[in-house]
């Protein structure tokens, strides 16, 4: 037996021409509200407060930040802002820098501060590859 698996789900209809339900409802009541702003202030201040309802309601409508619509940035931004938040400090101790490097065995300085340690030699380095053979061996 086949099933027809819904596919595109994360796109909503298109229910007002090109508008989904969401961003209808958001420039009705932009326009909602500038009318009731219209009805109330007087011409001048009508059309500052209009253009910014008119702003508000076109980015809560069409704008996204990060692929996600502009309600839920500005729902964050305000919970951010709300909410407290708890600043710790950690002191962290400065390691003291030596000013000059030491001296190598031969009274050279060294050329970096990894030859400041002690010399690795051939046969300390094949103990050392003997040691971790064997190691490999018994954990196998």
């Amino acid at each position: 037996m086949r099933f027809q698996v819904p596919q595109f789900i994360d796109v909503e209809d298109k229910i007002f021409g090109p508008l989904t339900l969401k961003q209808f409802l958001y420039l009705a009541g932009g326009g909602a509200a500038i009318f009731l702003v219209k009805q109330i202030l007087p011409f001048f201040l009508f059309v500052i407060a209009a253009a910014l309802i008119a702003g508000a309601a076109a980015a809560l409508a069409f704008v996204k930040i990060n692929n996600r619509p502009f309600v839920i940035f500005l729902s964050h931004a305000l919970n951010y802002y709300v909410s407290r938040r708890l600043y710790i400090w950690r002191k962290e101790e400065k390691r003291p820098t030596p000013r000059k490097l030491a001296m190598s065995e031969e009274g050279v300085a060294p050329r970096s501060l990894g030859e400041v340690g002690p010399k690795l030699t051939e046969k300390h380095l094949q103990d050392l590859a003997w040691s971790l053979d064997i190691k490999e061996k018994i954990k196998r």
